[in-house]
């Protein structure tokens, strides 16, 4: 009995330990190295190329705010959207939709909104292989369509209102996960149309829109797909802060973000991560539109975000 005894109380001794270490840890200020602030970025490309690029973006924020910060590149939006209510994420630079999630369920708010050639929106469009003889909207009755996923914006939830607004059902869909793979989809004639992200050309004509992502792969993709029609514009990106996030440190984070991205190397990251040319401030209020267009599509938000 004293053995046992003995062997209870060592083991009792260490868990109690473990806990004072972790809660010590906890209690730490927000912003030190034992409670570092944690940004995560929404995993809209490659998480490797996020993470090669943001470490000089981390280097920077924490020379110019003394705070000590931490990233997290979760697998999908949702695990961000989830992090807010777990307190694992206290700023993140979301996908649009994912912010409505976030906001309605854990109260995070949006402070500032990116800028991608000179606009703080974007839009989506339907695209169609030329040998579909797909032309409006009304054509698409029946046929078969690639979307990116229940949650894009540009990529779904747009094009299918628009789809709706003119009575038109589709025939068989699938979800291509990423916008490059529907324009693949639509190039490889496994679908007939699809739908992404639009971004005008530029002004010597070179596109912009979700086909550029496989011009290197697929040089005659702009003669091989063409844009049957474009969506409404889209609230751009925003960065997103926990609701009981101090305002000393949004404060700072807003402030360093600005003076980042307004230097040359600075823009050349943020490209190379998100595309992204500049940041501006923004308000809850400015993502109604999108509120009101899930509500026209009846988009079921409890089945995406659990």
């Amino acid at each position: 009995m004293p053995s046992l005894l003995k062997n209870f109380l060592r083991n009792t001794s260490v868990i109690f330990f473990l806990l004072c270490v972790f809660g010590c840890q906890n209690d730490a200020p927000l912003g030190t190295k034992d409670n570092p602030v944690k940004l995560y970025f929404t995993p809209s490309v490659d998480a490797d190329t996020i993470s090669s690029n943001s470490r000089e973006f981390i280097d920077f924020l924490e020379k110019e705010t003394g705070l000590i910060f931490k990233t997290g590149i979760p697998t999908n939006y949702v695990a961000v959207v989830e992090a807010f209510g777990s307190k694992r994420a206290d700023i993140g630079v979301m996908n649009s939709f994912g912010y409505l999630m976030a906001n309605d369920k854990y109260g995070a708010s949006a402070k500032l909104r990116v800028l991608r050639y000179g606009h703080d929106y974007y839009q989506g469009q339907i695209l169609a292989h030329v040998d579909s003889n797909i032309n409006t909207v009304s054509d698409l009755a029946g046929k078969k369509m690639a979307f990116v996923d229940p949650s894009s914006t540009s990529g779904y939830m747009f094009p299918l209102k628009m789809m709706k607004d003119a009575g038109i059902e589709p025939g068989n869909t699938t979800f291509a996960n990423k916008h490059d793979n529907v324009v693949i989809m639509i190039y490889q004639k496994q679908v007939e149309a699809g739908a992404t992200y639009y971004s005008a050309p530029s002004e010597d004509g070179t596109i912009r829109d979700a086909r550029a992502r496989v011009k290197v792969q697929f040089p005659d993709v702009e003669e091989k797909i063409k844009i049957v029609t474009t969506t409404g514009k889209i609230p751009n990106d925003p960065f997103v802060f926990r609701k009981d996030l101090s305002k000393e440190i949004t404060d700072k984070f807003i402030a360093a973000v600005k003076k980042f991205i307004g230097t040359e190397k600075g823009k050349e990251i943020f490209k190379r991560i998100y595309s992204v040319e500049g940041v501006v401030d923004t308000t809850d209020a400015d993502y109604d539109s999108l509120r009101s267009m899930v509500k026209a599509i009846n988009l079921d938000t409890a089945s995406l975000v659990k």
